[in-house]
């Protein structure tokens, strides 16, 4: 078949490479045919970090965490740059520019970042137990040391990266005593007052962790009456005296660090555990009335007072261990207040109240159920001493 070539417009066949008169290409099988490239899918572009604020480096090889944020460089050798360390290794480009952003901030020192919580821990101990010209109690230090083992979760953690949560979770997720709990909590205290008083942090975080679980150290044994009558018959000792009060206030040990102290109309007012205990009144007793006056709970530290002066003052006076053979704890002094309700036969509505104890289903004195001041004051003073 002929067709007509653009070019020179002689009749030309169909089936030629090219014009026999004027050489243009007839065949499409004479022009180069382009090739079509699949598209390449576009380079994730990310904005370009401002001058001194450091790099982001995306790592070869296949790794969790393959971007290294990296600080500005400060230090220079012989006019070049020198390496800095990496601040930390993170999932994406955005992570680690946060990581940087944060870090620019406020800086801080990257060989301390790196610390786990198991290195602070052991920086924490070896001040504290061996090199302290103080000496601790070998039951303090196995508090502690078992403290440590019980939250083995943070132990590979940086430091410097723990958060509220992370501590939170791992004292949820210990399935142990109360007491236990108490010693975890108390370590992350220590722990990050160390590490801020040596610049290794400047955040506080064990100070918002709190113990979800109910207080199983409740059982307890009362002072019998002759052991009262030694603590009246040292009355003059000041820890003596504290003892006294929590014995005829019927308030936990930790109260104490919080309660108030109305002089004028004669009440305690604290109370932390419960929501039926918390900030109750309790009338002063007429007995510890000159105790109270004198006591400061901006000085009292319940765990101290535990420690330092309660156990040792029953030891010193002989009646630390109770009749059934057990060690006298705080919390007996609790107790003891309840024995002396039931004793001195101060009514059932009002022992309740005075010791914060919840109703229950207890629908008439839940709802119906109510004391003024004056007359849990009546209530509380059918107590002797």
């Amino acid at each position: 078949m002929l067709m007509i070539c653009p070019e020179c417009g002689h009749n030309v066949s169909d089936k030629a490479v090219s014009c026999p008169n004027c050489g243009y290409p007839i065949n499409s099988l004479s022009v180069p045919q382009k090739t079509e490239n699949k598209p390449r899918k576009p380079r994730r572009k990310h904005k370009k970090l401002p001058n001194g604020f450091g790099s982001i480096k995306k790592l070869s090889g296949h790794r969790s965490r393959p971007y290294a944020a990296y600080p500005p460089t400060t230090e220079y050798v012989d006019g070049i740059p020198k390496t800095m360390p990496a601040i930390g290794y993170y999932e994406d480009w955005y992570t680690a520019f946060d990581a940087l952003r944060e870090y620019n901030h406020n800086p801080y020192d990257i060989e301390k970042s790196a610390l786990t919580f198991k290195d602070v821990y052991e920086m924490f101990f070896q001040t504290k137990f061996i090199n302290n010209k103080k000496k601790i109690s070998k039951q303090s230090e196995y508090a502690y040391t078992t403290a440590f083992k019980n939250c083995s979760s943070l132990h590979s953690k940086s430091f410097l990266s723990l958060k509220k949560n992370e501590l939170q979770q791992a004292l949820d997720n210990c399935q142990l005593g109360y007491s236990s709990l108490q010693n975890i909590k108390k370590l992350f205290g220590q722990m990050f007052k160390y590490a801020i008083e040596n610049d290794i942090t400047d955040k506080n975080y064990a100070q918002f962790v709190t113990i979800n679980s109910e207080n199983d150290n409740e059982s307890g044994e009362p002072f019998s009456q002759e052991e009262l009558d030694v603590l009246w018959a040292n009355k003059e000792n000041e820890t003596v005296e504290k003892i006294l009060i929590m014995i005829y206030s019927g308030y936990r040990i930790k109260a104490f660090e919080t309660i108030k102290i109305n002089l004028e109309e004669r009440y305690f007012q604290g109370g932390l555990k419960t929501a039926a205990g918390r900030d109750r009144i309790v009338p002063i007793h007429d007995s510890i009335y000159q105790f109270a006056a004198k006591f400061n709970p901006d000085n009292f530290k319940s765990m101290s007072f535990r420690a330092k002066e309660f156990y040792p003052t029953l030891e010193r006076l002989g009646i630390s261990i109770t009749q059934s053979g057990k060690k006298h704890t705080p919390h007996d002094c609790r107790h003891t207040f309840s024995w002396l309700c039931d004793k001195y036969k101060v009514d059932d509505l009002s022992k309740h109240m005075l010791m914060g104890h919840s109703l229950g289903s207890d629908v008439e004195k839940t709802v119906y159920g109510h004391r003024t001041l004056e007359e849990l004051r009546e209530e509380i003073a059918k107590i002797r001493v």
